[in-house]
């Protein structure tokens, strides 16, 4: 008994495969929650976007705690054996910026910001999404005028060569760059939360 498959001409067999990939296709739409618009579309190509470049730069940057605890160790060796560096304390500060800032989008992505959980808890998932949606706002507002803030800072500090005030006085502009760029990656996962709790309304997937 021949194989049925070769039976089809050509033709027929390159139709049934385009029948197959165009089911295919509609299931997987179906399973994404239904037809999509160019709006919706473009709301998951910047989440999938932002998300990948925060989720790396977070996982890089999680490592700088290491180096922290290596310049707080040296600091501690360099009291008790050699002379004191003046470095290490402002140094250790600095990456500790540097750790928090830039990881700051990674965290907001993984919803590891401490929050208070009064009622939030027992809520279904539609009424989250609503309340996210609306709160972060105010999250865009703070980081708004951090920004604005920050900006005029490190413009002041590049102009006069700030200096910290210390026996080691070190340039200050390049910990508020940090800062800025900081602050600008919190910003656009603040907008992909959003674009997220939208999608969750609508029943999207994303």
């Amino acid at each position: 008994m021949g194989n049925p498959g070769r039976a089809l001409p050509c033709g027929a067999r390159d139709m049934s495969r385009m029948d197959e990939r165009e089911q295919m296709r509609q299931a997987a739409e179906a399973a994404r929650g239904g037809e999509t618009g160019p709006f919706t579309e473009a709301m998951r190509v910047y989440v999938r976007r932002v998300d990948r470049f925060n989720r790396r730069i977070g996982r890089i940057v999680m490592y700088l705690i290491f180096l922290m605890i290596g310049i707080l160790a040296w600091s501690s060796i360099s009291k008790t054996f050699f002379l004191p560096s003046l470095w290490t304390l402002e140094m250790a500060q600095f990456t500790m910026v540097a750790y928090f800032v830039l990881g700051g989008a990674y965290s907001i992505q993984l919803g590891a910001n401490v929050r208070m959980d009064l009622l939030y808890g027992g809520w279904s998932d539609q009424t989250r999404a609503w309340v996210d949606a609306f709160t972060i706002f105010f999250l865009i507002f703070f980081l708004g005028v951090m920004l604005y803030g920050g900006f005029l800072s490190t413009s002041y500090s590049l102009e006069y060569g700030e200096r910290s005030r210390t026996a080691w006085r070190p340039y200050m502009w390049p910990v508020k760059v940090v800062m800025l760029i900081g602050i600008v990656l919190m910003l656009l996962q603040s907008v992909s939360e959003f674009f997220k709790d939208i999608m969750r309304i609508r029943g999207k997937a994303f």
